[in-house]
């Protein structure tokens, strides 16, 4: 029993390095890269490998020898094996910086949202307003388009057709979030062909401490979710906190 506890605490911490360097590098992560992390053979680590492409985490494009995660791959990195950052105190002193500026009016609070969250997570920062249900404001776009699995012309296309279909996108960001400060869609969860390439980050905010609309980070499905999940926890907090005044 101990012989296979520790086998599988070892599969799991192979598949999350694979993951970390996957998102960090962006090309087919290879034994090699891995072996000298773990002080294992290559031999040993193209094993658990092909055990976890086989159990649907990983996969192999063309005919590369490295892997890459797969949508399942993600779910289970995100749901078992993240550890989450704390976010830097520049980055706190930055956001409450930038919402200590004057603002008078909540559309320019959450256009300004919007832009933080694109210009401190590199992807696209989406909010929405549930009252207004045609309503979202959105910054970014360009920094998803400059991630190297959007190279492709017909991608770029897909994506830019999701952001103009307001009400498709809008459908996904004010689902209900059963309670939880920060929910994750992965690929085909999100139930939208144009984004199975992609992964959206979303938690809530509120105005004088009722429900208002939601905030979210629309990226690939590559993407830091160690940096994105508490960078819209604090962020929907001091949001809430300056919509209570306004």
């Amino acid at each position: 029993m101990v012989r296979t506890t520790d086998y599988q605490a070892r599969r799991r911490a192979i598949l999350a390095c694979a993951i970390n360097t996957y998102i960090m590098d962006a090309i087919p992560v290879s034994s090699e890269d891995i072996a000298g992390k773990f002080d294992l053979s290559s031999a040993t680590i193209r094993n658990i490998f092909a055990e976890l492409e086989e159990s649907g985490y990983l996969t192999h494009p063309y005919t590369s020898a490295g892997r890459v995660p797969t949508a399942k791959g993600y779910r289970y990195y995100v749901d078992y094996l993240l550890s989450q950052i704390d976010l830097l105190d520049d980055e706190k002193k930055r956001i409450v910086h930038e919402y200590n500026r004057q603002i008078n009016h909540l559309e320019d609070t959450l256009e300004k949202t919007s832009e933080l969250l694109s210009t401190i997570t590199h992807y696209a920062g989406i909010v929405s307003v549930m009252e207004r249900h045609d309503r979202f404001y959105y910054n970014g776009l360009g920094q998803i388009l400059d991630q190297p699995e959007f190279q492709d012309a017909s991608r770029i296309r897909y994506i830019v057709k999701m952001i103009e279909d307001k009400q498709k996108l809008l459908t996904v960001i004010n689902r209900e979030l059963k309670d939880k400060k920060v929910v994750v869609y992965i690929g085909d969860e999100l139930e939208c062909e144009e984004m199975n390439d992609c992964a959206l980050v979303v938690s809530s905010y509120s105005v004088k401490n009722k429900p208002n609309g939601r905030i979210a980070v629309l990226g690939p499905t590559r993407m830091k979710y160690n940096h994105i999940i508490p960078t819209l926890e604090y962020v929907s907090g001091i949001l809430s906190d300056v919509l209570h005044d306004i």
